[in-house]
């Protein structure tokens, strides 16, 4: 019996074609026509003024606040239900995290007790120099109201949408809803790459991000730095693959969505992951919040038996026992989402014989008693 994965790369013909071409070509190096054509077909896409293709999403976090001149004695605001990245880069680039819980409406940063913190920050003349909402599970934040909450303050908005490439929100796609956006293209994202990132924004912070990305290389032969850069550029073998990745990327979304609908059907009851601030998701996973009785690792664990990957939802990082001791500002939402929330199987590449089986085999395991909590 084949393993049903979570979300495995959708690749096929184009991008084994695309891969023989750039390196038949010689562009085996960093830098290319692949890379150059690439960020280009991002910035279209998304609507974005300029993009930079870097070695991961992290990398492209990890750049957009050195180039917002983030640093050390710093806060940077970052909700508190996302993967742990998004709150690595902030302590990479020397600054601290601040978390704040999720909104229901949207599983994303909550604007409420953004605008009370920073009203409160204010008062005290200790303001955060960035916020960093995130993307959870291709619904977008309501970058509406977080970017005038913040504009009130002086405070930058850097949008996480790892997750969310595709996503369309009320005011434009995912990628050109922040002052800066990164994106990912790790192995389990709509799109991949393999590994990598890039990083969408004002054309000068990318320019600014594209010199620091090359090792902070000066333009003469000798190899001169006057700062300290970082090995993050894209190769061009991988920029290939990305651009055949994207040119599929509305088929992919369409998948996702007919699979997400399948699910919501099956499962009525459940509290699926929310759109509120999202005309148009991407779908990157299907997540739900089961019934209270239900225990989703025991479910993800039942589901293993019979060679099906889910997860539970992303534990908040005011959990986590690097960022013990952190603030948090709120918690019910991202604390429930983890104790409820369950990933199911969303591979656009998933087809209908396995996404029936999936959905048998989770109602099969919610009618046992092993996945009933204690």
């Amino acid at each position: 019996m084949d393993r049903i994965l979570l979300s495995p790369p959708d690749v096929g013909a184009s991008e084994r074609d695309a891969l023989i071409s750039a390196f038949d070509a010689g562009w085996i190096a960093p830098a290319g026509p692949e890379l150059a054509a690439f960020e280009a077909e991002l910035a279209m896409y998304t609507g974005a003024e300029a993009a930079v293709a870097l070695s991961s999403g992290t990398a492209a976090l990890h750049l957009s606040l050195i180039v917002s001149s983030v640093g050390a004695g710093d806060e940077v605001v970052v909700q508190s239900a996302t993967f742990a990245a998004s709150a690595f880069a902030v302590v990479h680039a020397g600054a601290t995290p601040v978390f704040i819980d999720s909104d229901r409406s949207t599983w994303c940063l909550d604007p409420d007790l953004l605008d009370e913190f920073l009203a409160e920050r204010a008062r005290l003349g200790n303001l955060p120099k960035a916020v960093l909402p995130v993307d959870l599970y291709g619904s977008t934040a309501n970058y509406g109201r977080i970017r005038s909450i913040c504009a009130q303050y002086g405070v930058l908005v850097v949008q996480d949408a790892a997750e969310a490439l595709g996503s369309e929100g009320d005011d434009g796609q995912a990628g050109s809803l922040g002052h800066l956006t990164a994106l990912s293209f790790n192995g389990n994202k709509i799109i991949t790459t393999s590994g990598g990132g890039a990083l969408l924004g004002p054309k000068d912070l990318i320019e600014r991000a594209r010199f620091l990305s090359t090792q902070a290389r000066m333009p003469v032969s000798h190899y001169e730095h006057e700062e300290i850069g970082f090995n993050y550029r894209m190769s061009n073998l991988l920029a290939a693959l990305g651009r055949a990745q994207l040119a599929g990327l509305e088929d992919k979304i369409s998948r996702r969505a007919q699979i997400f609908r399948r699910y919501v059907e099956a499962f009525p009851t459940f509290d699926w992951c929310p759109f509120a601030a999202t005309p148009r998701p991407n779908h990157w996973l299907s997540v739900a919040l089961l019934p209270e009785n239900l225990n989703p690792a025991g479910v993800c664990a039942e589901l293993a038996e019979v060679g099906i990957e889910a997860r539970p939802a992303w534990k908040p990082m005011h959990q986590q026992p690097v960022f013990e001791g952190s603030e948090m500002i709120g918690d019910a939402v991202a604390d429930e989402l983890f104790e409820r929330g369950i990933c199911l199987p969303s591979g656009s590449s998933m087809t209908g014989e396995q996404l029936d089986r999936v959905i048998a085999s989770l109602q099969a395991v919610i009618a046992s008693e092993g996945a009933i909590s204690a």
